[in-house]
């Protein structure tokens, strides 16, 4: 089991809005990506949040989008189209999301055209 399946999505949520906010980018483009992906409205992620749920935990709770298997290309040195095991595909598709918010890419694009 990988340590990050364990750890607080609360731990790295600041880390994510301190990278969007140097790029220019809002918190609330943030929860907009994580709603997209997993399903929770803002007062479902602000209980998960507040909660300290586990990355394993939240993931099992969330709805995941179905084109979230359209999210590809390279994170962490890792294809996420390419992970096997299933939870840390999920965390390398929010990673890959907060990334290409980073790098300035349209809304519309980060959510695969929803």
């Amino acid at each position: 089991m990988h340590r990050i399946f364990g750890m607080p999505v609360a731990s790295v949520y600041p880390l994510y809005v301190t990278k969007l906010a140097k790029k220019g980018r809002t918190q609330e483009e943030l929860d907009e990506v994580i709603a997209w992906l997993t399903g929770f409205d803002r007062a479902e992620l602000q209980r998960h949040l507040d909660a300290q749920t586990t990355f394993a935990d939240f993931f099992a709770a969330a709805t995941l989008n179905p084109a979230a298997d359209r999210i590809t290309g390279v994170i962490c040195g890792m294809r996420v189209e390419e992970i096997e095991d299933p939870l840390m595909q999920k965390i390398r598709y929010l990673d890959k999301l907060v990334d290409e918010l980073a790098r300035g890419k349209a809304m519309e694009k980060v959510l695969r055209g929803a």
